[in-house]
């Protein structure tokens, strides 16, 4: 599929408070609303301007692929592209060796997308993740993309000490069952320290494997998930 790409990006830079670089990002006030306390440091950070590539549920690529670089949503964690979500409906586990699968990375993405469109984007730099991406709190036309993935249930917090509202959103999800919620998924660093394969060829019976022998479960309870609530906002 041929990808059409604006190459116009933006950087300037914006002071906010320095922080220690002992977690994913550093700017754990900037991420939060606070103002920094009387006597930090301050430094400059990095804003990004301009069109993107969504790669997937977190990470943007601003410029061309190839010639562009990356930049991760700030104080979310989504599906990888490969990962797969299971759905709660399946009850009869004598007919049918596993549930049906939901493809909670490419939802996720798609979701992104849509929030994105067309339109150009702003990110504000906090630091960067531990693979080096930068990380980053982006806007565009008012909305905060990290704060609508997780209105929307296809991404989780990284952190339940990050941003109030944040927080608020993510507890709306789980109890509407939004997006993953209302799936069976494994805990995406799980996912990411177990799988061995992480081609998009992946089958759903490896999702199941994992889920059948998992040490942590971000998801609600099987036999509450199955008695998920209609959906009833579109």
């Amino acid at each position: 599929m041929k990808l059409s790409l604006i190459p116009a990006i933006a950087v300037s830079v914006l002071a906010l408070p320095a922080l220690g670089a002992d977690l994913a990002y550093e700017d754990w006030h900037a991420l939060r609303g606070q103002p920094a306390p009387p006597g930090e440091e301050v430094i400059d950070r990095p804003i990004y301007k301009g069109r993107v590539t969504v790669l997937d549920g977190r990470t943007l690529m601003f410029g061309t692929l190839g010639n562009g670089f990356k930049v991760r949503l700030a104080g979310i964690d989504t599906c990888e592209l490969p990962q797969w979500a299971l759905d709660p409906k399946w009850t009869n586990r004598t007919k049918n060796p596993a549930p049906p699968p939901v493809p909670c990375g490419p939802l996720a993405k798609a979701w992104l997308k849509r929030a994105v469109g067309n339109r150009p984007i702003s990110c504000t730099g906090l630091g960067h993740a531990n693979d080096g991406v930068p990380v980053a709190q982006c806007m565009t036309g008012g909305v905060d993309l990290a704060a609508e993935m997780l209105r929307v249930g296809w991404a989780r917090l990284d952190s339940p000490y990050i941003n109030a509202q944040y927080y608020a959103y993510q507890t709306n999800a789980i109890a509407a069952r939004y997006g993953m919620w209302g799936t069976y998924v494994l805990d995406m660093k799980e996912w990411r320290r177990r799988a061995v394969d992480r081609t998009l060829d992946r089958h759903p019976i490896a999702e199941f494997n994992l889920l059948v022998t998992r040490k942590s479960e971000i998801t609600p309870p099987f036999a509450d998930a199955r008695n998920k609530p209609k959906r009833t906002d579109r």
